[in-house]
């Protein structure tokens, strides 16, 4: 799995003008499955997310998590994060989880970040999607499962 996580102030996602979720400060996570991803990775990487220090404490370091300052976190799911740009001009998406493997996958990942009792927000997978975000610093992070 890969996850783009972004440090926010706000986000949201709208379909057809309709917001379908939205977070105020927190964790934008823009996520992609591979065709080889488990279980077992979504726990690891829904933890990870979870407990990246990115925040700020009150002397200006980034030493806390979405948890520590009671923010929440809108998933998105994105397939072209696997996108292979390396040949030619149009991107090859193979390696992109089909739905019937990556739907179960996603869901799970939203899961796994709820049961830490963080507040989740989702998009629509496979839709047509809208993603508003004011990015906070800007913090961005790409994290690969291992």
């Amino acid at each position: 799995m890969r996850a783009v996580a972004q440090r926010v102030r706000s986000a949201r996602v709208t379909i057809a003008g309709e917001v379908v979720g939205e977070i105020g400060r927190g964790l934008l996570v823009l996520l992609g499955v591979h065709t080889s991803d488990t279980p077992e990775q979504v726990h690891w990487l829904g933890d990870k997310i979870v407990g990246l220090r990115i925040f700020e404490d009150e002397a200006g370091k980034m030493n806390l998590s979405v948890g520590d300052i009671n923010g929440g976190i809108l998933v998105v799911s994105q397939f072209t994060l696997y996108g292979d740009c390396s040949k030619g001009r149009r991107p090859s998406f193979i390696e992109a989880a089909r739905p019937e493997t990556a739907i179960p996958l996603y869901e799970g990942f939203v899961n796994a970040i709820k049961v830490h009792g963080i507040p989740v927000a989702t998009g629509q997978f496979g839709a047509d999607m809208l993603v508003e975000l004011a990015n906070d610093g800007p913090v961005t992070l790409v994290i690969d499962t291992p």
